[in-house]
């Protein structure tokens, strides 16, 4: 298994981050990897969401989703190619004065030994970077 846990501050509406994280449809417009998304259940409660990605290798899994707005998105693996496990979530807690503190942590497992040049990048190198995504996206709404 393969963990990451990272907190990041920012200036921002917890509301629009949280619309943005829950924006599944528009992933492939600014998350890096995401190549296709398949909503099967979409509601204020949650969501199941098939997520086609390309990483080095092209794979899909579907995630269970739990939203608990403005606060949190955690989700479970249902199935997937590559994973044996994938759980995590964000959690967003309001500063106040227009800040939001968010934090996002992940814990996987693959079915195969996978290459750590897959692990790192889905698991800890790309993370900075794809936070940022989330934020540049919040912003723009």
């Amino acid at each position: 298994m393969a963990s990451v846990e990272r907190s990041e501050e920012c200036h921002l509406d917890i509301n629009k981050l949280f619309d943005v994280i829950t924006d599944y449809v528009k992933y492939p417009d600014f998350v890096d990897g995401v190549s296709g998304i398949n909503i099967l259940r979409n509601d204020d409660k949650g969501a199941k969401i098939e997520y086609s990605l390309n990483l080095i290798k092209k794979f899909k899994y579907t995630l269970e989703m739990v939203h608990e707005r403005p606060n949190r998105v955690s989700w479970t693996l249902l199935e997937g190619d590559l994973f044996k496990t994938n759980k995590g979530f964000w959690q967003l807690d309001d500063l106040g004065d227009g800040k939001v503190k968010a934090t996002y942590s992940l814990d996987v497992g693959f079915k195969v030994l996978a290459p750590k040049m897959i692990v790192n990048k889905l698991v800890s190198n790309n993370l900075p970077a794809m936070m940022r995504a989330y934020f540049e996206r919040a912003k723009e709404i």
